[in-house]
């Protein structure tokens, strides 16, 4: 090989190779740092089912995988689904409510720690 096209490939070819590396080494620990914050921080969405339906009230079964929780609430119970960037006192101007109001429907919410998906009792 020619020295000249030796060292032109040396000045440039080894950064080039240098910085692929580091950016697939990035991209493998940054996958790793994903995939172990998903197993350790597991955004648990309760689901509702209707068990029982009686005149004045509708029995709901919250589950998740901590711990179950059965709730009753009126069947004219009014629900919301927390959205990204909710706040209760956004949710509270929106039903015509207080926050204090919202966090008696709600005695397990933490105003701090909304989920988004989660439905909280608004009425």
């Amino acid at each position: 090989m020619d020295p000249v096209r030796r060292r032109e490939l040396t000045r440039y070819g080894v950064p080039a190779v240098f910085l692929l590396a580091v950016t697939i080494a990035v991209l493998l620990v940054k996958a790793g740092l994903n995939d172990s914050e998903s197993t350790t921080n597991t955004v648990v969405t309760p689901t509702t089912a209707k068990t029982t339906t009686q005149a004045t009230t509708t029995k709901l079964v919250l589950t998740g995988t901590a711990a179950t929780t059965t709730a009753t609430a009126p069947a004219d119970a009014q629900f919301y689904v927390i959205q990204a960037g909710d706040t209760l006192g956004g949710i509270a101007a929106n039903y015509d409510t207080t926050v204090e109001q919202l966090l008696t429907l709600n005695p397990d919410l933490d105003p701090n720690a909304l989920q988004p998906g989660a439905r909280i009792r608004v009425g």
